[in-house]
């Protein structure tokens, strides 16, 4: 079973939540937390985890033959990124940085000219702590293609799904509603949207939402913080309402969680008692399921 961690905005506390979520699960079955949030992943600071490397990721960028090169620049025009630059009677000009490996101009060369190269773009690390087995992306600064990244993330973890016999994955996204989002949510079989009480987190997770129900994902909400504002958390339950979706939990604002994080523990070790709101939001999510 896949269970994703989302939400739109970004600060509600999906990280948090998803870390939480995986320990609950630790204590009667065997999890894997995939931090898909390859941009800035947190998720082995939370769980105190040392990570190691295990891959390096890799992308396609075209490698120029001028000896095959008829200078036709047609390369230059299918490439959306504008990472070739094209001179009348000039060979082509190649900037490494802002490609983002889609394979236009490969496919539009009409000489063979291009050819496939590579490049680095993040590496895959892993690690182990409270239980809970960790496969954590890293997209290399300056890189763009942040939605590879989290594909690659998830086909590793799916790897090692099968190797470690996991009985539950949790997937942690990034923030808002771009590729490396839709990656996360992909081939998922449930999906928890975190949100809080304001008026961009209500935007933001309606726009998530959407994306969700394109997949036809079952869903459900989480109010993290929810009594930071109880005008915003009504509007929230009655959206939910409205559309049929299940409110799994209200978590209240604490310290504690500050402190969970300062220690490098998930909020649920550093204080048993927060168990609860998670065991309640696990049997929630059961029982939408059945």
């Amino acid at each position: 079973m896949k269970i994703v961690v989302t939400g739109g905005k970004g600060g509600t506390g999906k990280s948090t939540i998803a870390a939480a979520l995986a320990y609950e699960l630790s204590q009667r079955k065997k999890v894997l937390l995939v931090d898909a949030d390859v941009d800035c992943p947190n998720d082995h600071l939370i769980l105190s985890v040392k990570r190691r490397k295990i891959k390096d990721v890799f992308q396609f960028i075209p490698k120029f033959n001028h000896d095959k090169c008829t200078k036709c620049g047609k390369c230059a025009e299918v490439c959306k990124q504008h990472s070739i630059i094209f001179v009348k009677d000039k060979y082509p000009a190649f900037i490494p940085d802002t490609c983002t490996g889609c394979k236009a101009c490969l496919v539009v060369c009409p000489s063979g000219a291009i050819k496939e190269g590579k490049k680095k773009i993040g590496s895959i690390y892993r690690g182990n702590n409270f239980g809970v087995e960790l496969i954590s992306g890293e997209l290399k600064i300056g890189e763009l293609a942040s939605g590879e990244m989290v594909s690659e993330t998830r086909r590793t973890a799916e790897q090692l799904e099968s190797k470690i016999k996991a009985d539950v994955t949790i997937i942690d996204s990034a923030a808002g509603i771009g590729c490396p989002v839709i990656a996360s949510i992909t081939g998922s079989d449930y999906a928890v949207a975190v949100t809080e009480p304001s008026p961009s987190a209500l935007n933001d997770l309606k726009r998530v939402l959407l994306v969700i129900e394109h997949f036809r994902i079952p869903r459900g909400i989480v109010i993290n913080k929810h009594d930071l504002s109880k005008a915003f958390c009504k509007k929230i339950e009655i959206f939910a309402k409205k559309n049929k979706i299940p409110i799994l939990e209200k978590i209240p604002y604490s310290k504690k969680v500050i402190e969970s994080t300062i220690k490098m523990s998930p909020i649920n070790v550093h204080n048993k008692e927060y168990g609860r709101y998670f065991s309640k939001i696990l049997k929630n999510i059961e029982n939408n399921l059945i």
